[in-house]
């Protein structure tokens, strides 16, 4: 790919109304994921104590986290893509898709629509703590490893479905195939503790 495609764009960008719509989209559609995937897992652990970390919790975390991605992409893919993930937003500014400004406006959105939905979440459930998947006993780098593949597992699942212009008819099932990835995702997750806060992948 030619470093010609990345585009920076211009500062007046982030006024415009399609930008703005667009990042609007991916703060409800983070917000949606975030609330419905962490919210799943807060309610299995208030269930069953400790019940996160059994093999229901995460298939069950694994299920919810692939539904909610698959509806959060879903809303959001005709208004801004639906990236829901800053990785795949820098993933699509790397390959030319979107200007830097945009995709600087896509990250703010995303974070605030993911602290949004943890807020939202500790409020309607009396405070419970937002937590995280993971076991002790994984080293760090072993864990970046797994964060790396993890990661580049959805980016490239989002350009082979809803990005590359040859997808054809296969852009039809983008959304549920990036939520079935983020969702397959979940279980390794367990045994490694997140080392970066990357709005709930």
């Amino acid at each position: 790919m030619p470093v010609s495609r990345i585009a920076v764009g211009s500062h007046r960008e982030v006024y415009e109304v399609g930008a703005l719509k667009a990042a609007l989209a991916e703060f409800i559609s983070t917000l949606i994921f975030v609330f419905a995937g962490q919210g799943s897992g807060m309610a299995f652990s208030k269930l069953s104590p400790d019940g996160a970390a059994t093999p229901a919790g995460l298939i069950s975390a694994a299920i919810a986290h692939a539904f909610a991605l698959f509806v959060a992409v879903s809303v959001g893919a005709n208004i801004s893509g639906g990236h829901v993930n800053p990785a795949v937003t820098f993933g699509a500014f790397v390959g030319g898709n979107i200007t830097l400004f945009r995709g600087l406006l896509y990250w703010i959105a995303q974070l605030l629509g993911s602290t949004a939905a943890c807020f939202l979440l500790r409020f309607s459930t009396g405070g419970l703590p937002t937590g995280t998947f993971g076991l002790s006993g994984i080293g760090a780098w072993e864990a970046v490893v797994l964060e790396i593949v993890m990661t580049f597992g959805l980016v490239y699942t989002v350009y082979a479905t809803a990005v590359d212009p040859k997808k054809g008819s296969l852009g039809t099932i983008a959304p549920i195939a990036i939520g079935f990835i983020v969702g397959a995702n979940i279980l390794p997750e367990a045994v490694a503790p997140r080392i970066a806060m990357v709005l709930g992948f």
